[in-house]
């Protein structure tokens, strides 16, 4: 006889889904934010953002049907990009969505024309380098006290990744 912890043992997992964001994602995008940094952006500006035609964005979800769990955005000046934030919600951590986010965000990157893109990471991010490492970043420089935190301020590593002409 089957039970209730067979079945949710042997429940097919769902895929978690990228997709590029929308104005209709902005509450759950502004709650992953305040979650994850020390200042977060609210509804209002993200929507602000996603409405500017120089701006990409994606999420992931869970599923479907879930709310976005994960987001990346960026804006674009030319051949260059600036990944503006990449935040996952905290019990959602390590499951490789940030690294999910990079691959879905990379190509409509490059089809807009970017060559050059950076960001900046808190120096003491380690699993945040890591991904961007991964992901083919390198270190290019470093700017003392740039964020602010609860103790104080942190150190930013700016990152740079070239991206091939498509």
């Amino acid at each position: 006889m089957t039970t209730f912890t067979d079945l949710i043992f042997w429940w097919p997992r769902s895929e978690p889904v990228v997709a590029r964001a929308t104005p209709a994602d902005c509450d759950d995008l502004a709650a992953v934010h305040a979650a994850s940094f020390h200042r977060g952006w609210g509804a209002e500006d993200l929507a602000a953002m996603l409405r500017e035609t120089s701006v990409v964005a994606h999420t992931v979800r869970r599923r479907a049907s879930a709310p976005a769990s994960a987001f990346i955005l960026s804006r674009i000046a030319a051949d260059e990009a600036e990944i503006l934030t990449v935040a996952t919600a905290p019990p959602l951590r390590g499951r490789g969505y940030g690294g999910r986010l990079i691959a879905a965000h990379l190509p409509d990157l490059m089809r807009a024309g970017v060559r050059h893109l950076f960001l900046e990471v808190e120096a003491e991010n380690a699993p945040a380098l890591k991904l961007y490492e991964r992901a083919g970043f390198v270190p290019i420089g470093r700017r003392k006290g740039y964020y602010r935190t609860a103790q104080g301020t942190a150190d930013a590593v700016t990152m740079r990744r070239d991206l091939p002409a498509i």
